[in-house]
C-alpha cells in the first residue's frame, strides 16, 4: 500500500512538472509583450558586426612614439613694464618728487611673467603651432622670448610668425633642417567614439600621452571671448586627460595625424574635470596658412550681427521663430557688409551656409573661418515662414553696424546714445562702456531715475564696451533687466529696467 501511494505521488509531480513547462513554453512563444526586432538589425547597426568593424584590440604605441618626437615644450616670458599714473607734472620744481616720495604716485611695475604651454612642429624647417593664449597674455602683450625645447631635448629660440587671438592659434619659427613633424591628419573625418591621444607638456612634466575618445564635435564654450572680438569655436571635444601646460599640444588619432590642437578644458574647480577641448586640424590649416603667407588671417565676413547667448522661447516666440526652426537670427545687417548686398535683412533666420546647417552664431563663424574675402558662399535663410537662399560674397571686414545697432536701441530705450571715448573708459578706469546722452520722455529709460551722463557697463551681468555690444546684450534679453554702470567720478549704481515698456 505505502509503494502504491508513493508511485501515485511521483507520478503526480512528474505530470504538474511537464504541465509547467509546456505552459510556460507556450507563453513565452505566443504572448511575448516586446520583440525587439523583427526581421533584421537596426538601421544604425548596419556594418556594425562586419569582419572589417570588428573590436580589434586598439595599439596606441606606434602613433605615441611617432608623435611625441614632434611636440615641443614652450617657455615664455615677458619683461617687466612700467606703468603711470598719467598724472599731470610740474617739471623742474621737485614737487613730484616730493609727492612721489610720501604718496607712492610715481610709475608702477608689472613684474617679469613667465609661462609654459606646448607647440606642434608641422614642417621640417621648423614651424610651429601652438595656441595664442601660451605666447600672449592680454593686456600684457606678446613674449619678449620664447624657447623651444624638442622631445630630445635640444632647445632653441622661437620668434613668432603671426597669431590671431579669435582663433586662439599662433603660429612660431625656429631655425632647424630635417626637423620631425606631425603629418595633417582631416578634421572633418573624425567620428564620435573614436580613439584619441592627447600629447604635450602639462603640469611642467617631461612629454606625456594620455588616451581618450572624441565624446562631441563642434562644440562651442565661449572661450575665445575673451580674447577676440569676433571669435571662431569648434571644438572636437574628448575625455583624454589634458591639464595646463597641454595647450597648443597635439590631439592625435591612432594613425598618428594630428586632428587638432589642444586649446581649453573644463575646470569648474580649477583643475581638469574630464573633458578637454581641440581646435579642428582643418581650421588650424587654414589658419596657418594664411599667417604664412599674408601674416594675418584671411577671414571672409558676412556682415550680420546676432545674438551672443541663446534665445529663450519666449523670446523666439516673440521674434517670430517657431519652435521647430534652428538658426541664426540676425540682429542686424551692416549697410556696407556682403549680407546686406545679397539681400538678407535684420529678422532672417540663418539655416545653412553652403549646405552646412548652422544652430548658432558661433557655429557659422566656424563655418565662414574656412573662407577669404572673396569667396562666394551660398546662404539659406527664413523670411515670414519662407525659405530663400542667396549666393553672398563674403568681404575682407564685417561692415560697420553702429549706425544700425544705434537707431534700435536708441528707440528701444528712448535715448540717445554714445560709445564711450577709448580714453575717457581708460580715465575712469574701465574697459568701455555707453553713455547716456540724452532721456526722451516717455522712453524705457525715463520710467527709471537713471539720468543724462550715466554710462552704462553691462546688462544682467554681460559686459557691454559700446553700442553694439549692448544691442545685443539687449536683443537677448526681455522683460527687467538690471543695468549696471556709473557716473563720472562715482561708484556703480544699478537700475532695473523694463523692455515691456510698462
Amino acid at each position: 500500500m505505502k509503494l502504491k501511494q508513493l508511485l501515485l505521488i511521483i507520478s503526480i509531480s512528474a505530470g504538474s512538472a511537464l504541465t509547467t513547462v509546456w505552459g510556460y513554453n507556450k507563453f513565452t512563444h505566443h504572448n511575448t509583450a516586446f520583440v525587439q526586432t523583427q526581421g533584421g538589425v537596426p538601421v544604425n547597426y548596419a556594418g556594425f558586426f562586419d569582419k572589417s568593424t570588428s573590436g580589434d584590440p586598439v595599439d596606441f604605441s606606434k602613433a605615441a612614439n611617432a608623435s611625441v618626437q614632434t611636440v615641443v615644450h614652450i617657455k615664455t616670458k615677458i619683461a617687466a613694464k612700467k606703468i603711470s599714473n598719467d598724472l599731470p607734472r610740474n617739471h623742474g620744481n621737485g614737487l613730484d618728487d616730493w609727492f612721489n616720495q610720501f604718496f607712492d604716485f610715481g610709475p608702477n611695475i608689472i613684474p617679469e611673467q613667465r609661462a609654459s604651454g606646448s607647440g606642434v612642429i608641422i614642417s621640417e624647417d621648423g614651424y610651429i603651432v601652438t595656441n595664442n593664449h601660451v605666447i600672449s597674455d592680454g593686456d600684457k602683450g606678446i613674449a619678449s622670448e620664447i624657447t623651444v625645447t624638442l622631445h630630445n631635448r635640444k632647445t632653441y629660440k622661437a620668434r613668432v610668425v603671426g597669431y590671431d587671438p579669435n582663433y586662439d592659434l599662433a603660429v612660431l619659427k625656429i631655425d632647424g633642417t630635417n626637423l620631425p613633424f606631425m603629418l595633417y591628419g582631416n578634421s572633418d573625418e573624425v567620428q564620435l567614439g573614436q580613439w584619441v591621444l592627447a600629447v604635450g607638456y602639462p603640469l611642467s612634466l617631461e612629454t606625456t600621452v594620455t588616451a581618450g575618445i572624441v565624446s562631441a564635435k563642434g562644440r562651442t564654450i565661449g572661450i575665445n571671448s575673451r580674447q577676440g572680438q569676433a571669435p571662431v569655436e569648434s571644438f572636437i571635444q574628448t575625455d583624454a586627460a589634458v591639464n595646463q601646460g597641454n595647450s597648443g599640444g597635439a590631439l592625435v588619432n591612432t594613425s598618428g595625424q594630428l586632428i587638432g590642437i589642444n586649446s581649453a578644458i573644463l575646470a569648474p574647480s580649477g583643475t581638469y574635470a574630464g573633458y578637454s577641448f581641440a581646435i579642428p586640424v582643418n581650421l588650424v590649416k587654414k589658419v596657418v596658412n594664411d599667417i604664412i603667407q599674408f601674416g594675418n588671417v584671411q577671414r571672409g565676413y558676412l556682415g550680420v550681427s546676432y545674438p551672443t547667448q541663446e534665445l529663450t522661447e519666449d523670446q523666439m516666440k516673440q521674434l517670430g521663430i517657431k519652435d521647430n526652426e534652428e538658426g541664426v537670427f540676425v540682429s542686424a545687417v551692416a549697410p556696407d557688409g556682403a549680407a546686406e548686398a545679397a539681400g538678407i535683412k535684420r529678422g532672417d533666420l540663418i539655416t545653412k551656409i553652403n549646405g552646412a546647417d548652422v544652430t548658432s552664431g558661433l557655429e557659422m563663424s566656424s563655418v565662414l573661418a574656412n573662407y577669404k574675402p572673396g569667396d562666394k558662399v551660398n546662404v539659406t535663410y527664413r523670411r515670414k515662414g519662407s525659405e530663400f537662399s542667396a549666393a553672398v560674397v563674403l568681404k575682407k571686414s564685417p561692415g560697420n553696424y553702429d549706425k544700425v545697432v544705434s537707431a534700435n536701441v536708441e528707440e528701444q530705450l528712448g535715448a540717445d546714445l554714445e560709445t564711450l571715448d577709448p580714453k575717457k573708459a581708460e580715465q575712469y578706469n574701465i574697459e568701455g562702456g555707453v553713455v547716456v546722452k540724452t532721456i526722451k520722455k516717455g522712453g524705457a529709460i525715463s520710467k527709471t531715475r537713471m539720468e543724462e551722463g550715466f554710462i552704462i557697463t553691462s546688462v544682467n551681468g554681460v559686459d557691454v564696451k559700446n553700442v553694439e555690444e549692448l544691442g545685443r546684450a539687449l536683443l537677448s534679453a526681455r522683460g527687467t533687466v538690471k543695468v549696471e554702470g556709473m557716473y563720472p567720478g562715482s561708484d556703480m549704481y544699478t537700475y532695473p529696467l523694463n523692455l515691456n515698456g510698462e
